[in-house]
């Protein structure tokens, strides 16, 4: 299967405007990262919403193949494609598990502990460890090892990861719009795969491991303190906690640990987790119509091999389809969590988590959001949107930092008789989100909405309890921190680091008092 993709435009920025070590390069070197991270939400609707409806018009089928050799295609790394015969060179010891060990008796609370630091240590063989350098954006999975307290599995499944935006400036290619080339940034994002070419060894219950470089979030506190808010306020969020990473014994920095959002995460944050988890589809279509059945399924994340329905999702979209304004808070009340579901928008709106589901990014093909999670409960008949990839969230707070990001409306409002407008210093077209009629639905119930906006503003966000929680994260990691900018020139320095957090604490000041 392939991934297709194509943006217009491009952004340029040449490094000897600033010395490659100095704060100016390196925070503007990662606004333009942030700018071509997002540049990805162009591709959102070419298969999933579009390719029916064209058909349906009659539109020859050459048209669509034009427009998919237009796009370009890159392979979905999804799925490792190990090699049939490997070189010796590239294999490592296979450590057969006695049963006694901890990583197999301990839940994956001990690994999500907020009071620890962790590290992870990685053995790559060095052939390995080179050809994934060598190209980081073809997210090929290669063998290693993971040791973790003494503790080793071996193999596991290493690769990068990331979309366009997180490598480029991080790899050599001069292609923007197609990254290739050797790594060039101190660090990357990486995925561990525990259970490699079909084992079913788990790492604390897990399956998975994400390790984020933030990249993007000279703070780095932006996924911890994101998710926690979300999660304090009733939420169902990721765990998020900050790690360091040694690879063949060498510092490669801190990153922040997130936990993967599968069906691991679905039995852990749910009584009822053995449900459909569905990745950046929404219940409806930008004009109000469900999708067919076949696109609910191609978002599937979990019982992909057991005869799925995507019945409980679409029968929603069927209702909201058929739903008048006036009714739309009853239908809700039947399907969700009231609390729940007017938590998350009142969290995502005071932290501006832009880049989320309630920023419509409009294209050639129509609009939609990106970054979230739908869980669905088979037995109770409840929906739930989870929140995923906070890296953007509070740089927009008191300012528009971000040229491609910021929602134009407050909560509730819409413009421009809800058709497609250009906002931002980089002119991308957005929708207003209430122009859904799922999400108009959450904004009439303000009284609700006030209720918890006071909750969050009195409890987790409070200024006491928030600045002594990054207070006590900020000691956890200024070794590594100081570690990493000793051991690496262009990695975040303590200076570029304490003024972001000095920032982040006068942002959530101002969002305390709007």
């Amino acid at each position: 299967m392939a991934t297709c993709v194509k943006y217009m435009g491009c952004f340029f920025f040449k490094k000897a405007i600033f010395g490659r070590g100095s704060v100016p390069y390196k925070s503007f070197k990662r606004a333009y990262l942030s700018y071509h991270k997002n540049l990805r939400i162009q591709r959102l609707f070419f298969i999933s919403s579009f390719t029916q409806p064209i058909m349906k018009k009659g539109i020859p089928p050459f048209f669509l193949i034009l427009l998919f050799i237009l796009t370009g295609c890159e392979p979905d790394s999804s799925t490792p494609n190990p090699d049939p015969n490997p070189d010796p060179g590239t294999q490592v010891e296979t450590i057969i598990p006695t049963g006694n060990e901890k990583y197999l008796n301990t839940k994956s609370d001990y690994i999500f502990d907020p009071s620890k630091l962790h590290t992870f240590e990685l053995t790559i063989p060095p052939a390995n460890l080179a050809k994934i350098d060598a190209d980081p954006a073809a997210e090929q999975y290669v063998e290693g090892s993971l040791s973790f307290e003494g503790e080793s599995i071996s193999p596991v499944g290493i690769r990068y990861k990331g979309s366009i935006g997180g490598f480029v400036g991080c790899v050599s290619g001069s292609d923007w719009n197609n990254p290739s080339g050797h790594k060039t940034c101190p660090k990357l994002s990486m995925k561990v795969k525990i259970n490699w070419e079909g084992s079913d060894t788990k790492f604390y219950k897990l399956k998975k491991l994400q390790l984020h470089s933030m990249n993007l979030d000279p703070t780095q506190m932006r996924d911890r303190l994101g998710y926690h808010l979300f999660r304090e306020m009733g939420v169902p969020a990721p765990r998020a906690v900050h790690a360091r990473l040694m690879i063949n014994g060498k510092f490669a920095g801190l990153f922040i640990l997130v936990e993967e959002v599968d069906g691991r995460f679905t039995r852990y944050h749910f009584e009822e987790g053995e449900g459909n988890l569905y990745k950046e589809i929404w219940p409806v279509d930008h004009r109000g119509n469900p999708f067919s059945e076949q696109n609910y399924l191609k978002a599937l994340q979990t019982n992909e091999d057991e005869n799925p329905s995507a019945a409980l999702i679409r029968t929603f979209g069927q209702e909201i389809q058929q739903a008048h304004p006036d009714s739309m808070q009853a239908l809700i009340r039947k399907w969700m969590d009231i609390d729940e579901i007017i938590a998350y928008a009142v969290v995502d709106r005071a932290i501006r988590n832009d880049d989320g589901a309630f920023h419509w990014y409009c294209n050639f093909f129509g609009c939609s959001s990106h970054n979230y999670y739908w869980y669905e409960e088979p037995q109770a008949a409840r929906l739930h949107l989870i929140p995923w990839d906070l890296d953007n969230a509070f740089e927009n707070i008191r300012h528009n930092v971000n040229p491609v990001t910021p929602i134009a409306d407050a909560w509730g409002e819409t413009r421009n008789d809800c058709k497609r407008f250009t906002y931002g210093s980089f002119n991308f077209q957005q929708r207003s989100a209430a122009c859904d009629k799922l999400t108009a639905g959450w904004a009439s119930f303000t009284d609700k909405y006030a209720e918890l906006k006071d909750q969050l503003i009195q409890g987790p966000m409070a200024k006491a309890e928030v600045e002594a929680l990054l207070d006590n994260w900020t000691e956890q990691i200024r070794a590594a921190t100081t570690e990493a900018a000793q051991a690496y020139s262009d990695a975040l320095s303590l200076a570029e680091w304490e003024g972001a957090l000095q920032e982040l604490k006068l942002s959530l000041d101002f969002a305390r008092e709007n």
